[in-house]
């Protein structure tokens, strides 16, 4: 019997996951597919910053996956992932477990590598508040609120990209009496954006005055952030919204990846020196047309994959993923206010805000049974 092994209940796949059953049925999938993941539930990378600044309730945000499963085939396993032998097929988990499988998906999302980044920015691993796994930030992040409501904290935003930029807005909606601090990593702010957004979003940091610096973290200790310039920041919370790593298990892996470490697919989403590999989401890279790592792009190539996945094990032609030229970006301002960009087009005001609540609701809705949405 074949078996096909999904690692992450990312973005792409809990659509994959929501389709098995009938998939199943029809003889696309094999009865046997076991998921791989460490956390009951997936929460929804874009509702985050309304999270932080108080707009939706933890539970509002995610997906159970067992309600998700239910009257699926699919076996679940709450583990992570300590090493992938693509050649050999076989995954080994956290606690000693090795897993065969005939057909691989990943799906894990991309991870902060706090080894790296302990040794580009000393004292990160003790000092910082890591944005990803979001499961975690978002436990921790109710004891951040609880500690400003006693005194006036003052945070720092490390990244200027988008993650950052919501995130900065979020925390001054939330904690409106806190210094809040947006270090751009030496970098232009939002630099893969438009100069028309770029403008937008610098106005709308000024007006809840948050203040931007142009320079990067270099180090931390208690109650500061060492920057690149030599100077010093006060700082009591540092929140690390920096880029993301590909996960270290993929190096020894076998898998073809690119200059970052990160899965090289094809324009199936299939892996370019593992035919019998897919991956999706910030995992992987596009070496036929670079896309930006973006939840945008993850929740569009789910369909992509369910149905190459299908066609795969059913030994039938696979249908190219064409990723839009351009998508529809929605950063949240923080007061129920956000900016949208559609290439070199943009807008800004509470009716993007409505906009963006309404598709976000609607991924929840769409993978949740009614009576496990918050």
């Amino acid at each position: 019997m074949k078996h096909l092994l999904l690692l992450g209940a990312g973005h792409a796949h809990v659509q994959v996951l929501k389709r098995s059953a009938e998939l199943v049925r029809h003889g696309a999938l094999p009865p046997k597919i076991t998921l791989v993941t460490p956390h009951p539930r997936q929460l929804y990378s874009g509702m985050v910053p309304g999270f932080v600044a108080g707009h939706y309730a933890l539970e509002q945000c995610v997906i159970a996956l067992e309600p998700l499963l239910a009257g699926t085939p699919v076996r679940w396993l709450q583990h992570s992932v300590s090493a992938l032998d693509a050649s050999h097929n076989q995954v080994t988990l956290d606690d000693g477990t090795v897993l065969d499988f005939d057909w691989l998906s990943v799906n894990t999302g991309a991870v902060q590598d706090r080894q790296r980044l302990e040794a580009q920015m000393p004292g990160v691993r003790e000092h910082g508040l890591f944005v990803r796994p979001i499961e975690a930030f978002g436990a921790l992040w109710p004891r951040v609120v609880e500690l400003g409501q006693t005194r006036a904290l003052r945070l720092a935003l490390v990244g200027g990209g988008a993650a950052g930029i919501e995130l900065a807005m979020a925390v001054r909606q939330r904690l409106p009496g806190a210094s809040v601090t947006l270090l751009t990593g030496g970098n232009t702010l939002a630099g893969n954006y438009p100069p028309a957004l770029q403008a937008r979003v610098l106005r709308a940091l000024k007006h809840r005055q948050i203040t931007v610096l142009i320079d990067a973290a270099s180090g931390f200790a208690a109650g500061e952030v060492q920057l690149a310039s030599g100077a010093r920041l006060a700082c009591d919370v540092p929140l690390i919204a920096t880029g993301a790593q590909a996960p270290a298990w993929l190096q020894s892996s076998g898998l073809a990846l690119d200059t970052q470490g990160f899965i090289a697919v094809d324009a199936y989403l299939r892996s370019t020196s593992h035919a019998h590999v897919f991956a999706a989401g910030d995992v992987s890279s596009r070496v036929d047309r670079p896309v930006a790592r973006s939840g945008v792009y993850a929740v569009r190539a789910g369909a992509a994959l369910t149905v190459n996945l299908g066609a795969a094990l059913a030994g039938q032609a696979l249908q190219p993923h064409q990723p839009p030229q351009h998508t529809l970006n929605l950063l949240s301002c923080g007061n129920q206010e956000a900016i949208a960009s559609w290439g070199p087009l943009s807008a800004q005001g509470r009716w993007v805000w409505w906009l963006k609540d309404h598709i976000d609701r609607g991924f929840i809705r769409r993978y949740q049974p009614r009576s496990h949405q918050g």
